[in-house]
């Protein structure tokens, strides 16, 4: 394994996530994590998740993730449902509230994606590895 490159890629990911958490939360008054678990919710079926498969897909633990749900729930972006088939299965699910967010943020999230890997681009800790995810 090149540890080069998956330094590259850490370093990378952090300089983009901090860019990403600062512009979202400016702008939109949310954070990353929340931005980026209402985009997971407005593109699954039917606009849910179980809550531990929403924390699969983020990167999150289980206790993470239920208290970014109930942030996300305190500002009616989502609310919870149970399984009709197992009632212990919660699932967490998007409100219109929280679908119409999702959109208002989601040009922030690609412009600041752009500017953060142009700029990564002529940082040498990661100028290889962003050309690459550039090409």
């Amino acid at each position: 394994m090149d540890t080069a490159i998956w330094d590259q890629l850490v370093t990378l990911h952090g300089m983009v996530n901090q860019r990403l958490a600062k512009e979202m939360q400016r702008r939109h008054g949310i954070g990353l994590s929340e931005y980026q678990a209402l985009c997971r919710l407005a593109n699954a079926d039917d606009g849910e998740l179980r809550m531990q498969e929403l924390a699969e897909l983020i990167g999150l633990n289980q206790s993470s993730v239920s208290r970014l749900v109930a942030r996300l729930e305190s500002a009616g972006l989502t609310r919870r449902d149970l399984c009709p088939k197992d009632r212990r299965g919660v699932y967490t699910v998007i409100t219109e509230e929280g679908r119409a967010l999702q959109r208002k943020a989601a040009p922030t999230y690609q412009e600041t994606l752009t500017m953060a890997l142009d700029e990564a681009s002529a940082d040498a800790r990661v100028t290889e590895f962003a050309a690459k995810l550039r090409a």
